[in-house]
């Protein structure tokens, strides 16, 4: 068994901000094992929120023993990027060796297309307002948030989609005073539901707090330890495989927050279909799908997913899995 580790670029369409920083490229890692001359392939996009860089999670997965099983990948690494790249590449070569599909093995029902959100990024409400206007025809836009000028920036953008399903994202940008007077806006304009409006572990105003609208943890939810804190506080988790370590431990969380009564939403960092594949398997059990990273590339790799407007189409084996 061999792992190849290498770093790819790819540009977007235009930049992509959100509270934290803006980028014009999404920089990502891929990953290839090869075993028996088969080849699988995963990739992941490190995040500097976990303190995660191109050159840390490369070192990482490097330094892997061999050979390696998606069960010892669990015990050696602990959540993250590093994880889901090599976890991704081992279920790709574990379906390419046994001739059988990745959403079989997961026994995943049936993998159809999906309708997709289509991002809004952080800008004034002007800008918003544009961008809304030129995707007011998308069935579901989210909306990133960043504290200052929000109120603004989601009147222009609700004013220019007004019949679109909207979802916010405000990547924890809120403070206690003056989420209520926003939700409240969110609720009179229609909105669906608001994700992670606190800072991970400074969250406990939810506890006492009850939402005409669902709350989503993101940044507060990564895999199935986290689920005893959000309980109480969100009802909605997005499953995000770069903060689960991979496709095993996302289908795990999926069953287990399905179980304990979270509603399911599947979010994706900014990378190519090749990061997006995978996550379709869970999708597939989502009330919202948020895999726009290929909406958002002017260029993706070879075999890219197929998309229509805001529908993704499954994967080509050609691709992953």
């Amino acid at each position: 068994m061999k792992i190849t580790v290498t770093k790819d670029c790819f540009r977007l369409k235009q930049p992509f901000t959100i509270a934290r920083g803006s980028r014009t490229f999404a920089d990502v890692i891929t990953v290839e094992i090869e075993d028996q001359g088969v080849v699988g392939r995963g990739e992941c996009v490190p995040y500097q929120r976990y303190g995660e860089t191109l050159t840390s999670v490369t070192e990482v997965i490097r330094c892997l023993p061999l050979p390696l099983n998606r069960d010892m990948l669990q015990e050696i690494l602990e959540p993250g990027a590093a994880r889901n790249a090599v976890d991704c590449a081992l279920w790709d070569l574990e379906a390419k060796k046994n001739g059988k599909a990745a959403w079989q093995m997961a026994e995943v029902q049936q993998l159809k297309p999906l309708i997709s959100t289509y991002t809004i990024s952080l800008n004034s409400p002007d800008e918003m307002y544009k961008e809304a206007r030129d995707n007011k025809d998308r069935p579901l836009l989210k909306v990133k948030l960043g504290g200052d000028k929000d109120i603004a920036r989601i009147e222009a953008i609700r004013k220019a989609a007004p019949k679109t399903k909207i979802v916010v994202d405000a990547n924890e940008s809120c403070n206690e005073d003056d989420f209520p007077v926003l939700l409240d806006k969110l609720v009179e304009l229609g909105i669906s539901m608001v994700e992670q409006p606190f800072p991970a572990h400074q969250d406990q105003f939810l506890e006492s707090f009850t939402s005409p609208i669902p709350i989503c943890a993101d940044e507060s939810c990564h895999d199935r330890q986290s689920l005893d804190d959000c309980s109480g506080k969100y009802s909605m988790i997005n499953i995000k495989l770069d903060k689960t370590g991979g496709l095993t431990e996302a289908l795990h969380l999926l069953r287990e927050g399905q179980e304990r009564g979270f509603d399911i939403m599947v979010g994706c960092m900014v990378g190519s279909s090749l990061a997006i594949a995978p996550a379709m398997l869970v999708a597939q059990y989502a009330s919202i799908v948020d895999l726009d990273g290929p909406l958002l590339l002017a260029d993706d790799r070879p075999h890219a997913l197929s998309v229509e407007g805001s529908v993704i189409f499954p994967p080509v084996a050609s691709l992953w899995g």
